[in-house]
C-alpha cells in the first residue's frame, strides 16, 4: 500500500468519529486548601504531641522479651527509607541513654528529647532503652518505649538498633519533618520542575 490509500482508508475508517472538543487540563489558579476535617485532624494531633505525657500509659504494655527485635513503620513511609534506617545508614544527630531513669521520668524525657529534636529540625535519633535481661519482669522499659513511640504522632518508624549501637537494647528512631523543612522540600521539588 501506498501513504496515499493508507491515508485515504483512514479518513473512511474515522468518518463517524467526532473530535473531542477540549482536550487540555485547565491549572487551578488558587492552591490547595486544607478542609475543616484536615485541620481539626492537623489541631488534635498537634494537642496530642504536645499535651502532657499522660497519654503515654504507664499501665499496660505489651512485653517483650530482651532480645526481641523492634520494627515500627507507619503507612507512607517508603521502603526505602525504612531499609536505611534499619541498617543503621542515616547519620545519628541525638542519643537519649534511659539507664537509671524510672519509668515516669523516661516518659517524660522521650517526650521532651523528641520535641527538642524536632525543634532543632533532627530526624534521626538513637534512644537507649537497655534489654533488660535483669528486670522483673524482663525487658520492662524496652517493652514501654516501644509502645510509647508507636503513640507519638512524629515518629515515622522505628527499628532496632545495629548491633555497634546498641543491638536489641537501642532503637533507631526516624521523626516527622518540621513544617519549616516540608516547605523547603516543597520548594525545592517545585524549582526543579521549573
Amino acid at each position: 500500500m501506498n501513504g496515499n490509500n493508507e491515508s485515504d482508508l483512514f479518513r473512511e475508517m474515522m468518518a463517524d468519529v467526532a473530535p473531542i472538543a477540549h482536550d487540555t487540563v485547565e491549572k487551578v489558579s488558587q492552591p490547595h486548601k486544607p478542609t475543616d476535617a484536615q485541620l481539626a485532624r492537623q489541631t488534635a494531633a498537634q494537642k496530642l504531641s504536645d499535651s502532657n505525657p499522660e497519654y503515654l500509659s504507664l499501665d499496660y504494655a505489651e512485653m517483650l522479651k530482651p532480645d526481641d527485635v523492634v520494627t515500627f513503620k507507619r503507612p507512607g513511609v517508603q521502603d526505602g527509607v525504612f531499609r536505611k534506617l534499619r541498617l543503621g545508614k542515616y547519620d545519628i544527630h541525638a542519643r537519649l541513654d534511659l539507664h537509671k531513669y524510672t519509668l515516669k521520668d523516661a516518659r517524660e524525657e522521650i517526650l521532651t528529647f523528641l520535641k527538642q529534636c524536632q525543634r532543632m529540625d533532627v530526624r534521626t535519633v538513637i534512644i537507649v532503652h537497655g534489654k533488660g535481661e535483669r528486670t522483673n519482669p524482663p525487658a520492662r522499659m524496652k517493652s514501654f518505649v516501644c509502645q510509647w513511640l508507636e503513640q507519638i504522632s512524629d515518629v515515622m518508624c522505628v527499628h532496632s538498633a545495629q548491633r555497634h549501637h546498641g543491638g536489641t537494647g537501642a532503637v533507631y528512631v526516624l521523626l516527622k519533618k518540621s513544617q519549616d523543612k516540608k516547605l523547603e522540600t516543597r520548594e525545592r521539588h517545585l524549582n526543579r520542575r521549573a
